[in-house]
């Protein structure tokens, strides 16, 4: 089991890069900053970009991989993300996981002034979305036109660190998204809910959690690949309670992911008020109790 963690941007960098140094400190094996232009109840509170955090963050630290939770069509091209991720890839020195996915109709939608779109409709620009930034990131010279998007003779030039790109981490919980994943993720990230719900059942939350494994193990199927060798992050605080309450209920919480298959968990950083409200004591005891533990096996 490979454990990661959240970090938003919502600190001015003075603050925030401890928090990313502290990250490789601790022994997590990779972490995360939100994709957004703003977030949920912080959107009024300060929020920075994650293509410059990630780049700040690979600079100060060597070992822990980075990457986005999750980046999305919203506000992305594919044409500059491509560029953008190969700047990210080559800074970290091939240390960039790109967590992508579909994108909601919150504010990074109403901030653009733009009309939302239907769910069928998200599902269509996340299919354009991936497949372009694939082809884009794999070819050395990509034209195409498309319903969301357009490319003319892009160029790949020099390519990713990581070959034959960046590993795509692809949230999806319905069987549309699921298939995209399957596709093109070299891992799978799950909340184990509908977008933009939320679950107060423990029991149902889990439950929810193994019809998903089920179900994106047929998928894999259907691509012709193996299910046990894609990666699969579980998103835990998606569920109705924080990971990092208690050190024994992280330990639950990574018991129950890996009887599920899971191979990584991502928790979030402590917040001194909600979202995510928790105390860094809880996380200076599951680095020093727990982590280095899951390092022996």
């Amino acid at each position: 089991m490979r454990v990661g963690i959240v970090i938003l941007p919502e600190h001015r960098w003075w603050a925030a890069e401890p928090l990313w140094r502290m990250a490789e400190e601790y022994g997590f094996d990779h972490a995360w900053t939100y994709d957004h232009v703003g977030w949920g109840s912080l959107v009024d509170k300060p929020w920075f970009d994650a293509v410059p955090t990630l780049t700040a963050a690979a600079t100060v630290t060597s070992r822990i991989k980075l990457g986005t939770l999750v980046a999305s069509p919203n506000f992305r091209h594919p044409v500059h993300f491509a560029r953008e991720l190969t700047a990210l890839d080559d800074v970290s020195d091939g240390r960039f996981l790109l967590g992508v996915g579909s994108g909601g109709s919150g504010f990074d939608t109403r901030v653009f002034g733009e009309r939302a779109l239907s769910a069928a409709e998200r599902g269509d620009r996340f299919t354009e979305f991936v497949e372009l930034l694939d082809t884009i990131l794999t070819s050395d010279n990509t034209s195409f036109d498309g319903e969301h998007y357009s490319a003319a003779e892009a160029r790949r030039a020099p390519g990713c660190v990581q070959t034959p790109r960046v590993p795509f981490v692809v949230a999806a919980e319905g069987a549309r998204a699921m298939r995209l994943a399957a596709r093109f993720g070299n891992g799978w990230v799950t909340t184990g809910r509908p977008p933009g719900t939320e679950v107060t059942d423990s029991a149902a939350w889990w439950r929810g959690l193994r019809d998903n494994t089920e179900r994106f193990d047929e998928a894999l199927q259907q691509q012709g690949r193996v299910p046990g060798r894609v990666p699969r992050y579980l998103n835990a605080d998606a569920g109705p309670s924080y990971s990092l309450s208690s050190v024994e209920h992280f330990r639950d919480v990574l018991g129950r992911a890996s009887e599920l298959g899971f191979t990584d968990v991502i928790v979030h950083w402590p917040r001194t008020e909600e979202p995510f409200e928790g105390r860094e004591s809880i996380l200076d005891e599951v680095s020093s109790e727990v982590l280095p533990g899951l390092k022996e096996h």
